[in-house]
């Protein structure tokens, strides 16, 4: 069997957001109280709604409502508060989740039919 000269026939669109997402919520949990963490919520925030639509673009539909979930939940705009322990291990679990969701992600290379 040849191998693949061109490299794999898929592409990982989410690895990028997933990462910064997973760091940002991880970089949350320390920051919550400050005036960052506003920011912040802004950024996790819009990186969920880059990765759901990264699905949609990959017809990965069942991670459309998890990410659409996570950006209502760290949303700025009406906020909810997630300084309890309970908000802490929702952003660990969250930034799991975007980890997993970055790597599973995939769609066909647009120049995979060579």
């Amino acid at each position: 069997m040849e191998p693949d000269r061109y490299g794999p026939s898929v592409q990982r669109n989410a690895l990028a957001p997933g990462i910064l997402l997973a760091i940002a919520l991880v970089v949350g949990t320390l920051l919550i109280g400050s005036e960052w963490y506003e920011t912040l919520r802004f950024v996790i925030a819009v990186l969920a709604l880059i990765i759901g639509w990264f699905a949609v673009q990959a017809k990965h539909w069942w991670w459309v409502p998890v990410f659409l979930a996570i950006a209502v939940a760290w949303n700025p705009v009406a906020p909810f508060d997630l300084s309890s322990q309970l908000g802490l291990l929702a952003h660990v679990g969250a930034a799991v989740v975007a980890l997993v969701a970055a790597v599973l992600i995939t769609a066909p290379r647009a120049d995979a039919d060579r």
